[in-house]
């Protein structure tokens, strides 16, 4: 198997130049990516219906028999129409086909076929319009529907896949060891690639479906489990005082328990363990994670080590530079921010005496993980938005100091039944309480037809002195109906708000170009912030009143609530505006999720139900697994199985290696970057 990766796809039989060339945009390059290019659903022709019965209703399957061959002529557009005749045996019908002449042709007089397609009721008889046609003696009835693209159809694909199994050897390695196999009732990695494809049935479609995500979840809990072990290592960082209590005196608000208690977790596991502390404070929007992140950094600073606190983008880490110089305003500790827009000579005084333990406390961006800048004795380190750093980054940080702690901040809700597998290298504080004196956003749901009202309702709030921010899904305009941000910019808000007040926001910008318009934003210089989804990391704009979002339909429903945490940030009554056209299920679902509820944990098990546990794991985040397959909320159960296989085998102290593990530890290698050995558990990558 293995082998095929190194063969071209343009060496498969009957890919051409051309087929080559779209294969290669669906990110196909060798026969062994084409075998795990998974189908992203299925169709199911076991299930035969009637004219009768399938009348109105959606993609229906009908076992027919010719009883008139096909006629052909033409219509006015000039386009060639095609009919056959046809009867289930109780109705006749007629399988009408524009400009394809080869399919009906093909279908003889008397012979028996299974159609796939929408039916309608003309009046006078039954009509199937292009249905697809499938040979009653195929012996299949599953069939699978591959992501295609200009040029290639998922049928050719499924071609090309059919002969590309056939290049597999007759006994494919297995890639798991047999008792991990038997223990969690698996099949083999041979049956699964081959019915993953090519199911005969509905059961062996599971069983193949069940192998292949279970696998790529049991390599991302293995590559966590193993960081977990390596992670907990003797610290010689020595927290020997409890001072919180003394800073929460300093600070000019009162903290909620839900804060007091994850400081209180804290502080437990750097005090009493011997071990670095490596844990999450996950917390929705204004449930003040910063102020639990200046409590521990001021524990650390006052025991004599530094704090270490970096954020993924300048605003953001110049925002947290600003909210801890207000909270250690009246203590001891020294405070510096540390980033790539600082001129040469001032960094390089700030690293030097950084090196030198001046600073306490050093905030900054990427530029922490820079070679020059060196900690003379890190104690902390802090990163926010999880999400936007991934696990090597954050070692990179780690191994500034000695074993130092870590807290890691994330303001992006995960599901209780997600949290323990999704940051399986952490442990977890949550912060499940609001700050006092934050209201309820009203959210409302309207089509593009009230958006000018909408437009009258944000200059009214912008005339009360707040701000606005309108999110657009695409940057240009394009052919898609979705609505951009230049053509807002340029032609919706014309006739409302005077140009000098609107800013333009997205991520073709360059760095310095959106830093300066944040700023102008932040600062009250612009009154309404015209953007895409580049604003949804925390910056704070208490001001900000109001946000609409253009095409709503086209982000989840966690997106959705994120930014709609961009506003009602102060005591003043704040809003979100959903704009859709969108009449789906689907959509209105998520809508009336978002309307009915502000809180993020409830709102992110609503939409795990929606997206399924593989696109949370589907984030930025280095490591994590890329499933290929659409997975549903009821495969958190495979989840779970695949964590408990992966603490087995840790827990086991296995040599990696061991011949029987060598697809393990490749895939390790390659998604977490493990290597070196383990001293003393017996696990070597």
């Amino acid at each position: 198997m293995a082998s095929l990766f190194k063969v071209d796809i343009n060496k498969l039989k009957g890919v051409g130049t051309r087929s080559a060339q779209c294969l290669e945009k669906l990110g196909i390059l060798s026969v062994g990516d084409l075998i795990n290019f998974y189908p992203r659903a299925y169709e199911d022709w076991s299930n035969l219906s009637t004219f009768s019965a399938a009348c109105g209703k959606k993609e229906q399957c009908l076992r027919v028999k010719v009883v008139r061959e096909c006629t052909g002529q033409r219509i006015r557009s000039g386009k060639m129409l095609y009919k056959v005749e046809v009867t289930d045996g109780t109705n006749i019908g007629e399988a009408i086909f524009f400009n394809n002449r080869f399919t009906p042709q093909s279908m003889k007089n008397g012979n028996f076929y299974i159609l796939r397609g929408a039916v309608k009721n003309t009046g006078k008889k039954y009509e199937i319009i292009s249905p697809k046609v499938k040979d009653v003696g195929s012996g299949d009835s599953i069939f699978p529907v591959y992501t295609q693209t200009s040029g290639i159809t998922s049928n050719k694909i499924s071609n090309f896949v059919k002969v590309a199994l056939d290049m597999l050897p007759e006994h494919i390695t297995e890639t798991l060891p047999g008792w991990i196999l038997d223990k969690y009732s698996l099949c083999s990695y041979d049956f699964a690639l081959k019915n993953i494809h090519f199911p005969k049935n509905k059961e062996d479609l599971k069983k193949a479906r069940d192998r292949l995500v279970f696998d790529e979840f049991f390599i991302y809990q293995l590559g966590l489990g193993f960081i977990k072990k390596q992670s907990r290592i003797l610290t010689d960082v020595k927290i020997k005082e409890n001072n919180t209590q003394k800073f929460y005196k300093f600070l000019p608000f009162e903290l909620t328990n839900a804060q007091k208690r994850s400081i209180d977790e804290c502080v437990e596991d750097m005090i009493s363990g011997k071990y670095a502390m490596n844990r999450l404070l996950q917390g929705d929007v204004g449930s003040g994670k910063t102020a639990v992140a200046a409590a521990v950094s001021y524990l650390v600073g006052k025991n004599g080590y530094q704090v270490a606190v970096m954020a993924p983008t300048e605003i953001l880490a110049s925002q947290h530079y600003n909210t801890f110089c207000k909270f250690f305003k009246n203590t001891d500790l020294r405070i510096c921010l540390v980033c790539g827009s600082l001129r040469a000579k001032e960094k390089k005084r700030i690293q030097q005496e950084i090196e030198w333990g001046f600073y306490d406390i050093v905030i900054g961006t990427h530029a922490l993980i820079s070679e020059k800048t060196i900690f003379k004795n890190l104690g902390l380190v802090v990163t926010d938005e999880q999400h936007r750093f991934g696990v090597k980054q954050r070692s990179a940080l780690i191994n500034k100091g000695i074993s130092p702690h870590t807290l890691v901040m994330s303001a992006t809700p995960i599901p209780r039944t997600l949290a323990l597998i999704v940051y399986g290298d952490l442990d977890i504080s949550v912060l499940d309480e609001a700050l006092p004196g934050r209201q309820k956003i009203d959210t409302f749901r309207i089509d593009e037809k009230k958006r000018t009202r909408a437009l009258k309702f944000i200059e009214k709030i912008v005339n009360e002195g707040g701000q606005a921010y309108i999110v657009c899904a695409g940057i240009e305009e394009n052919e898609n109906d979705i609505v951009d941000v230049k053509t807002y910019y340029d032609k919706m808000l014309s006739d409302i708000f005077e140009k000098s007040y609107v800013g333009i926001l997205h991520g073709k910008m360059a760095p310095n170009e959106k830093d300066e318009i944040m700023e102008r934003f932040i600062k009250g210089e612009l009154k309404v912030l015209v953007s895409t989804t580049v604003i949804e990391v925390g910056v704070d704009v208490a001001n900000a009143r109001v946000i609409m979002i253009e095409n709503a339909e086209r982000f989840g429903i966690s997106q959705l609530h994120q930014l709609r945490g961009r506003v009602g940030r102060s005591e003043k009554k704040s809003y979100c505006i959903l704009v859709s056209n969108s009449k789906s299920k689907d959509s209105n679902q998520r809508f009336g999720a978002m309307i009915s509820s502000n809180d993020g944990f409830y709102l992110s098990e609503e939409d795990l139900k929606f997206r399924g546990p593989g696109d949370f794991f589907g984030t930025n985040q280095h490591g994590v697994p890329n499933i290929g397959i659409p997975t549903k909320y009821e495969d958190i159960y495979l989840v779970k199985k695949a964590q408990n296989a992966a603490l087995d085998l840790i827990d086991s102290g296995i040599d990696l290696t061991l011949p029987e593990f060598k697809f393990i530890k490749n895939k390790l290698s390659k998604s977490f970057e493990l290597n070196g050995a383990n001293s003393g558990q017996g696990v070597i990558f």
